[in-house]
């Protein structure tokens, strides 16, 4: 991260511990979240067809271009709005567009903090987020599409207790948002549309103003086990 004009040289150091420390709390349901992913039948649409039809995708920063790429994410300075942007670029996808799925992570890298400390991370949580290389493969013969109804975007009340906790361990304007929506898919199944939904949230970690001039990615939650 950026130095700031109180440049500790331990301050990286203790950065790097607090983000440890974070993650690890973070982590704590991770064996119990892979059982869930396990049992989720990411490898087919779902088989009851939709009471109506499913909303369009929105035509947004994450929509398709005709030659496969993703639209790049713009700059963005708003913590709140960078959250929901993120939010919309790792859930709303399309296995039957030319983007492939590398496309959705190699995107999020751009937006990540650019010191690279935690981009591993960071690419290991989207790659979570996405179906397997193989499933992906599997749903393009069923159209599948995915996409997010955001509801809520707000900083969780533990957020304040973290940063108790950090001290000068993080960089000015780094700042988590919980995020609350609908996770809607869509697709074809025995030449018959069909579609579901399921309530997700989880949190985005970020760093703004004044480290950096536009917001940048830090990490995420697990999904469905957010900061509140």
């Amino acid at each position: 991260m950026l130095r700031s004009p109180n440049y500790d040289p331990d301050l990286r150091r203790r950065r790097l511990i607090v983000l440890a420390i974070v993650t690890g709390l973070l982590l704590i349901s991770a064996v119990t979240y892979a059982l869930m992913v396990r049992g989720e039948p990411d490898s087919a649409p779902p088989s009851t067809p939709p009471v109506a039809s499913a909303p369009e995708v929105d035509a947004g920063p994450s929509g398709m271009s005709d030659d496969g790429t993703l639209p790049e994410l713009p700059p963005l300075t708003e913590p709140e709005e960078f959250a929901e942007l993120v939010a919309h670029s790792i859930f709303n996808w399309d296995t039957s567009s030319l983007a492939p799925r590398a496309a959705y992570l190699q995107r999020i890298a751009t937006v990540a903090d650019p010191t690279g400390e935690s981009s591993p991370g960071l690419i290991s949580d989207v790659d979570a987020y996405l179906p397997p290389e193989k499933i992906w493969v599997d749903l393009r013969e069923y159209e599948t599409r995915q996409w997010i109804e955001v509801n809520t975007v707000e900083v969780p009340a533990e957020w304040d207790t973290a940063l108790d906790q950090a001290g000068s361990g993080l960089a000015p304007g780094t700042t988590a948002y919980t995020i609350t929506g609908v996770r809607h898919r869509d697709g074809v199944w025995d030449g018959e549309p069909v579609a579901s939904q399921h309530d997700v949230a989880f949190t985005v970690f970020m760093t703004c103003a004044p480290t950096y001039e536009q917001c940048r990615l830090l990490r995420l939650s697990l999904l469905d086990e957010p900061l509140e």
